[in-house]
């Protein structure tokens, strides 16, 4: 089979991450059969300046019709004055929704190598790796009504919609209850049932699931608030947390950071299998975003592009052993005492974008010959 890539490198540093994934794949190509084709195309604030929209059409049906979506980041000052609907982070609202992609994994890991890194104790993040489940096409970034409007004594009030429907919080919470089975079969559903009727909604769905489905998995309800008090208390006491948009956005990048750089950590959001081809759209990204700052610099963290890569032929490719042979060669490379500058250590080597892309490509290589 030739798997169909789209590859949207997007803004700041986005393609120099994304070219160092390019060569990832060149190689699975090369040493691993990995058959492929791949576009490439304009997202975020590049869009923009070419084509006048944080997405064209001909890039969504180029998305529409991929097998899985490689993708950078999108956003850097350049843009934060533009108005609501021309901002480049409204490209990955667009594709998230038009491709229905509802399940944002994120998984929180703590590599040996980098349990000093953390800003807590090594102690409480050695051994770290939770699943963040994050329902992604519902919620207030999408409900309606959504507006500025200005009021008869000329205050002007914004509004933000938060909505959920039955069936959405079903479908997420069968996957985490799916993937949970695969790991140390533990749930914790986190929401805001004491101050919010969605989440009063979120509770009752999530259990009548758990009842129905998946009894055999351990479930616990948490306030989202508790959640992010926990997260860095004791964050290894969770397996899998389901949540929704708003808090899976905010408590994925908590855990993110509890790992030792948000460099390091990659995600992929899913769609609902196809009944009748059993095709599953995937979208991969590292949640690092576009760091203006040092773009162009050769100076970010490829990795987590690369474990996000890594993610796309577990999910998209059920490829697990090409995806668990990547993310040994990472962690090797790690063990070797190669850091970019978010990660350095004292003691260890700093290298840049290209270097430790050079770098995992020689760890795959060793691999591959023993």
């Amino acid at each position: 089979m030739t798997y169909k890539l789209l590859l949207l490198p997007g803004d700041g540093i986005g393609p120099e991450v994304t070219a160092e994934v390019e060569r990832v794949l060149n190689w699975f190509q090369k040493h691993r059969g990995f058959a492929y084709t791949a576009e490439r195309a304009l997202v975020g604030g590049a869009a923009l300046e070419a084509e006048g929209a944080p997405v064209s059409k001909a890039t969504m049906q180029l998305a529409l019709d991929a097998d899985a979506i490689l993708f950078g980041a999108v956003g850097g000052p350049k843009w934060d004055a533009n108005p609501f609907d021309k901002k480049p982070e409204r490209a990955l609202l667009r594709l998230r929704k038009e491709l229905e992609l509802f399940a944002n994994l994120r998984p929180a890991i703590c590599f040996d190598a980098l349990k000093d890194a953390s800003t807590l104790r090594p102690e409480v993040v050695s051994g770290l790796d939770i699943l963040i489940v994050r329902e992604l096409t519902g919620g207030v970034y999408f409900g309606e009504p959504k507006e500025i409007t200005t009021l008869p004594n000329g205050e002007r009030r914004a509004v933000d919609t938060q909505v959920y429907t039955t069936s959405e919080i079903e479908r997420i919470a069968r996957v985490a209850f799916a993937l949970a089975r695969l790991r140390s079969n533990n749930v914790a559903s986190a929401e805001k049932s004491n101050v919010m009727v969605s989440g009063v909604l979120w509770r009752e769905v999530v259990q009548t699931i758990h009842d129905k489905e998946f009894p055999d998995v351990n479930l616990t309800h948490i306030l989202a608030d508790n959640c992010a008090m926990q997260l860095v208390r004791r964050p290894k006491q969770f397996d899998v947390i389901v949540t929704d948009n708003l808090f899976g956005d905010v408590l994925s990048d908590e855990a993110a950071q509890a790992t030792g750089s948000i460099g390091m950590l990659p995600s992929a959001s899913l769609g609902a299998k196809d009944p009748k081809t059993g095709k599953q759209r995937g979208f991969y990204e590292p949640i690092h975003g576009s760091a203006p700052d040092i773009a162009g610099k050769g100076l970010a963290n490829p990795l987590a592009s690369i474990l996000s890569f890594a993610m796309c032929l577990r999910y998209s490719f059920a490829r697990v052993e090409d995806a668990s042979l990547l993310e040994r060669a990472v962690e090797a490379v790690l063990n070797n005492g190669l850091r970019t500058g978010d990660i350095m250590q004292p003691g260890k080597t700093q290298v840049g974008t290209k270097a430790m892309g050079d770098a995992v490509l020689a760890s795959l290589d060793a691999m591959a010959k023993s």
